[in-house]
């Protein structure tokens, strides 16, 4: 099948063509003109286009050994139906994602053995100390609430999540203009240069972490990040002691699709931090391939909390490593409105002496 080649002008978008009389490529469109030498090296970079490729290749986790998970146990939550792990000294009795009641169903097998652990470096005091202090400083919450909220549980939660290592070679072009004004006694004149920018490189990645669990949304796990991975150690039961362990739900093929968004957005970010010095910059092709790709399973420390209010339920995750804390609050729809209302106000203000700064002038 014949493939056919089009040209985009990239000052309007239009597709461009041969001019016989002129002897150049012009847009019939904008009437902008292209030398043909010029369009030659931009034809090899669109012969180069091709879509991503981003494929894993190594299965994560590993298998227990015999005997090793014997003293686990598996509880079902009877509303959100959430599977949660703890040994059989741990008494729960509500689940740490909705605090409904949960029941023991039995041991806990034929399931991926984790490959890390980061253990719990915080406790549940400090957890209740950080949520204090996150209350500090919001002007727009309000004031009764640090002092009314009741606390119903704070429960450490074992989380589990998918770590990929990658290398990712990219290969992105972008289109850029420079604009120059200047003026004489009679005319305002604008010159615009087109630019074809092209970027290849290596990215390598480790250990990007995907949430494995349904129940905590990945906004609130990711706002806690980052871990710090030195504190890993290889998984041994003994860590869960005390504490819950979040079985996945979400399987490493599942999580590879947030894995792939993550690892392409901060290489175009990083590949886009490259292309200064223009007026304009915009991305035309993204083409990102991984190499050496592999995944891991790990187990990540989180403190959840629950709070009700006025009839409300309010939830946060403390980062059980770090301490960062993360969580919705409720909004003083009075204090917003002044909030509202004064930066309206800031602004006409601004507008207004402009305005009349430019009245003088």
């Amino acid at each position: 099948m014949a493939v056919l080649q089009q040209y985009k002008c990239p000052c309007c978008g239009g597709a461009i063509e041969f001019d016989s009389d002129i002897q150049k490529m012009k847009c019939p469109y904008c009437d902008t003109e292209f030398e043909m030498e010029t369009l030659r090296s931009y034809d090899e970079e669109l012969k180069g286009d091709r879509d991503d490729d981003m494929k894993w290749e190594k299965e994560p986790g590993g298998q227990w050994q015999e005997g090793e998970a014997d003293g686990l146990r598996v509880y079902v939550c009877n509303s959100c139906g959430g599977e949660i792990v703890g040994d059989d000294t741990c008494a729960a009795t509500s689940c740490p994602y909705c605090d409904n009641p949960v029941v023991m169903m039995g041991q806990f097998a034929n399931e991926l053995r984790p490959d890390y652990v980061i253990p719990f470096k915080l406790d549940k005091e400090d957890a209740k100390a950080a949520l204090k202090k996150h209350y500090k400083g919001k002007r727009l919450l309000p004031k009764v609430f640090a002092d009314e909220n009741h606390i119903d549980e704070v429960k450490g939660v074992y989380v589990p999540v998918w770590l990929f290592d990658a290398d990712a070679d990219a290969h992105i072009r972008y289109k850029a203009t420079k604009v120059r004004t200047w003026s004489d006694s009679k005319y305002m004149y604008t010159e615009t240069s087109h630019y074809n920018i092209t970027r290849d490189g290596l990215i390598s990645y480790e250990k990007v972490p995907v949430d494995g669990s349904s129940k905590m949304q990945d906004a609130l796990m990711e706002s806690i990040e980052p871990f710090r991975f030195e504190d890993a150690k290889d998984f041994q039961t003994a860590y869960l002691a005390g504490y819950l362990a979040d079985k996945y739900d979400v399987d490493s093929e599942q999580s590879i699709i947030r894995a792939n968004e993550r690892i392409k957005k901060t290489t175009e970010d990083e590949f886009r931090s490259t292309v200064v010095g223009y007026t304009t910059v915009y991305p035309e092709t993204s083409n990102i391939s991984l190499k050496n790709s592999e995944a891991k399973y790990a187990l990540y420390p989180v403190w959840l909390l629950n709070t009700s209010w006025n009839g409300e339920r309010y939830y946060f995750a403390m980062n059980g490593q770090t301490g960062k804390l993360a969580g919705n609050l409720p909004l003083d729809k009075g204090a917003y409105k002044r909030w509202l209302f004064g930066l309206t106000a800031a602004v006409s203000a601004a507008l207004f002496g402009l305005s009349y700064l430019l009245w003088l002038l």
